[in-house]
């Protein structure tokens, strides 16, 4: 397989997102678009030469939207492979790109967001200790940021404080999210109309800078969703799965 570094030129060409194959679907538009604005940051989008999910994207982790500090490292948002792309090296192979540019461009390291057990939209935890990386830091209810050092000593990446322990004032369902995850542009308004429907508080918040994301209240600022000021999940819902959290507060 050969690797494609996607760039501002080559952006609308190139596919990108997921498994998601036309390029005038709401989801494809606000991934690129993302894309677009990012790469004055120093983001990285390397992917596999095929139609499907394969790839790698990774930017400064001063100017990354997350809530960390991990200055001189170089921040993973998402190392992806699925399908008939699986076992076959190619998270090696992404990873080794990584690895090679963040070296070449001076970086003291790797960062990435993964949990206590294997989650979904958060790195596999097995896979990155497999591959040497460490836990630099936690958070609740089970978030850890784990980090691959270049070099021996100096000041160890971690997550800023506010996340430590997720938690909000603000009462009924409140959801962060962003256009980093082309998903969120099709499944937030779905539940947003879902909770009109049913009369239920509801309010979404749109995380629309660096600055705003890594001020956030939660670890992972594509999308998390709180309730009565307790975090609730990190994972993009469908229907089905934000209606059985409404039964589960026994709101229907």
């Amino acid at each position: 397989m050969n690797i494609i570094t996607v760039t501002a030129e080559n952006l609308e060409q190139e596919h990108i997102c997921c498994a998601i194959s036309n390029n005038k679907d709401c989801q494809v538009i606000s991934k690129k678009a993302w894309l677009a604005e990012r790469f004055a940051d120093g983001l990285v989008f390397k992917k596999g030469d095929v139609r499907g999910k394969c790839f790698i994207e990774y930017l400064p982790a001063e100017n990354a939207w997350a809530p960390i500090d991990a200055p001189g490292f170089m921040y993973i948002d998402c190392l992806w492979v699925s399908g008939q792309y699986k076992g076959h090296g190619n998270s090696n192979l992404l990873l080794e790109e990584c690895i090679h540019d963040s070296k070449e461009k001076g970086k003291k390291g790797l960062v990435i967001l993964s949990s206590k057990k294997k989650m979904p939209f958060l790195a596999d935890p097995k896979y990155l200790q497999y591959k040497g990386f460490l836990v630099a830091d936690s958070a609740e209810p089970y978030y850890e940021l784990y980090y691959l050092p270049f070099v021996d000593g100096g000041k160890m990446p971690k997550f800023k404080d506010q996340v430590k322990a997720p938690h909000i004032a603000e009462q009924g369902f409140i959801l962060y999210y962003t256009h980093q995850c082309p998903f969120t542009a099709k499944y937030v308004p779905l539940i947003e109309e879902m909770a009109r429907e049913r009369g239920i508080a509801f309010h979404s918040v749109r995380i629309d800078s660096r600055e705003k994301a890594q001020n956030a209240p939660a670890p992972v600022t594509t999308y998390s969703l709180f309730y009565n000021g307790e975090f609730i999940t990190h994972e993009i819902l469908s229907d089905k799965k934000f209606l059985k959290i409404l039964k589960n507060k026994a709101l229907l």
